[in-house]
């Protein structure tokens, strides 16, 4: 019998503040999330480019093969991560998993904020993801209704949940 078993990831990044820019970096870089770069709107900031979809996608993995969690496997100990795309880290995520002896069923990721507009661009969104995990990821999108910091458009939020299933072989 296959039993699926359930994880949750949360991702928190606030916007890039054009006065936190280091020096020589003179122009702010461009948001990357869901997997997608939103030239003219504010970046996020971390370690890696910030993607918080992403990051909760492959924190939702990991809770639900019990393989430790983002900072654990992309953590800012680790210098090779420094800038890394969310999708990079979602295909190692998604490497990880597997090699514990999981697969994939699928990955669901709602995240909150006013910007960017999501609506528009969410299938290429679901794609990208999707190829990196190489498994189904959806994603969402609502506001906050201009509450908290997500309404005061000074980060974001996202919230996945991952299925997985142990592999026959394991």
């Amino acid at each position: 019998m296959i039993i699926p078993l359930v994880g949750i990831g949360v991702d928190v990044h606030a916007f890039e503040d054009a006065l936190e820019l280091p020096e020589g970096q003179g122009t702010p870089r461009n948001l990357w999330l869901a997997g997608l770069e939103w030239p003219g709107e504010r970046a996020l900031s971390g370690h890696s480019d910030g993607d918080a979809v992403a990051h909760a996608a492959c924190d939702a993995l990991f809770s639900a093969a019990g393989v430790g969690d983002l900072g654990t496997h992309f953590g800012t100990s680790r210098p090779e991560f420094k800038g890394a795309s969310g999708v990079r880290l979602l295909q190692e995520a998604a490497r990880i998993v597997r090699d514990a002896g999981f697969e994939i069923g699928n990955v669901a990721v709602q995240f909150v904020g006013n910007r960017p507009k999501f609506g528009p661009r969410r299938e290429e969104a679901n794609r990208a993801l999707s190829d990196a995990a190489g498994a189904t990821v959806t994603v969402t999108a609502t506001t906050s209704d201009g509450l908290g910091y997500e309404g005061n458009a000074q980060g974001i939020t996202a919230y996945a949940t991952a299925l997985v299933y142990r592999t026959p072989a394991s």
